[in-house]
């Protein structure tokens, strides 16, 4: 029997914030794609195929780059001691522009209304500030050698709650009352997740304290080494090189997964697959199974292999799945390709946790959101250059843009493949200081 004490104390973590925020997001996602669809039903295909690739490259477009100078100005605040700043201002966006998309539906608004709405979203921060705000108090809540684990753990909770909210979301699409049309429950139930996820970053969320001691654990790239290593390590020096070939590798890595991403959405929707809602529901539940199989991921490899082995092999996983995807005509190819992927979500957590190794805890907040405002270029670069080769390649090859992402999958793996010199060169150093 759960204790009302300690059922509070749950709701005083971040996880259940990450996990309402994510079921709310993925009924969001789908009505969304399904919205766009509605509103271009009458085109011809390829029209209707432009139209919708037009549409999330503004709207996307807008998401990446309103949230930059918010997103900064809250990572100074959470580093400031407002560690709750980045959660709670991202959320409102969240909750507002859910809303808006609830109130095109019932008014039959135009749909260049949501351009608004990802304004709105935007200037509370976002994203960029969100995902940094919820890793920076995870990492104060862990010690660096668990730090990947942790990270790789809240990633779980938030594809097992996309997983869950992206199956029940094309159930949910078609039901509507006698006076309002398809999408009004869905966007119902999403509004109020968000709103529920507002109430509880304000009211009952916990920031946990991390003591002196323990903020000034070892900064050094190897999450696994010794007690020794933290002791001959220099307390606050930053290796530069190291950071600055992460972030090269992650940029590259968000560039090809994300550019991707933002086509796989209307790839689907086209012939041969022409899916439904339904078929929709399932397919984003398939990209979010990839946060549970990562996890896994993470758990058994990090007992046998270092951090940047990891996310080797998350890259590669990543490759090979997106090349098969290039030839996807039908959806049992679709969901072969997905299955490849199984170890695509590691990277990134794994990056973001060396990344927090290799500052002071003080910076911590300042330098996910340096990283993250990284992958906000990178998004800026690849929206529209994959929706142009995409709308360019559409009647000879529409999956020219997977292949692309591959090959560029496989450049981003380069740095990585030198962070792990590095970090061999590190041990060796260690092993002989310690003799």
């Amino acid at each position: 029997m759960v204790t009302p004490s300690l059922s509070c104390g749950l709701f005083r973590q971040i996880e259940p914030i990450v996990v309402l925020e994510q079921l709310g997001s993925a009924l969001f996602d789908t009505a969304l794609q399904m919205v766009v669809k509605e509103r271009c039903a009458n085109m011809t295909e390829e029209s209707q195929q432009k139209a919708i690739t037009d549409f999330y490259m503004i709207y996307n477009l807008i998401i990446k780059l309103c949230p930059i100078m918010p997103a900064l100005a809250l990572a100074a605040l959470s580093d400031r001691g407002w560690r709750r700043a980045p959660i709670v201002g991202p959320l409102s966006g969240y909750l507002l522009s859910r809303l808006t998309l609830l109130l095109v539906l019932i008014f039959d608004l135009p749909l260049r209304v949501m351009f608004a709405a990802a304004v709105i979203y935007g200037l509370s921060g976002g994203f960029s500030a969100y995902w940094p705000g919820v890793m920076t108090l995870a990492s104060l809540g862990s010690k660096a050698a668990d730090r990947s684990k942790v990270m790789m753990r809240v990633e779980l909770l938030y594809g097992l709650a996309g997983l869950v909210g992206s199956l029940v979301s094309g159930h949910l699409f078609p039901l509507y009352s006698s006076s309002l049309g398809n999408g009004t429950i869905l966007l119902s139930v999403s509004t109020l997740l968000h709103l529920l996820c507002l109430i509880f970053s304000v009211v009952l969320l916990k920031v946990k304290q991390r003591s002196s001691v323990d903020s000034e654990e070892s900064y050094h790239l190897l999450s696994h080494a010794s007690r020794n290593a933290h002791l001959i390590s220099t307390s606050s020096r930053i290796n530069v090189l190291s950071v600055v070939l992460l972030f090269v590798a992650a940029f590259l890595y968000d560039f090809a997964v994300g550019g991707a991403i933002e086509i796989l959405g209307s790839f689907v929707l086209k012939s041969p697959l022409s899916w439904n809602a339904t078929q929709v529901g399932y397919g984003n539940a398939a990209g979010c199974l990839i946060f549970l199989t990562s996890f896994i991921g993470v758990i058994v490899f990090r007992k046998c292999v270092g951090d940047e082995t990891m996310i080797l092999i998350g890259m590669l996983s990543f490759a090979l799945g997106i090349y098969v995807m290039s030839f996807a005509t039908t959806t049992s190819v679709f969901y072969i390709a997905r299955s490849l992927n199984l170890f695509a979500l590691i990277p990134m957590p794994t990056i973001r946790s060396v990344v927090s190794q290799l500052v002071p805890m003080s910076y911590c907040g300042m330098a996910l959101t340096l990283l993250e405002m990284t992958l906000k270029v990178a998004g800026v670069a690849y929206i529209p250059t994959f929706t142009k080769i995409y709308q360019s390649s559409l009647n000879w090859l529409p999956g020219l843009v997977f292949l692309i992402s591959s090959i560029i999958t496989v450049l981003a793996m380069i740095p990585i493949s030198i962070v792990g010199y590095i970090s061999a060169q590190n041990k060796q150093y260690v092993r002989i200081q310690g003799d």
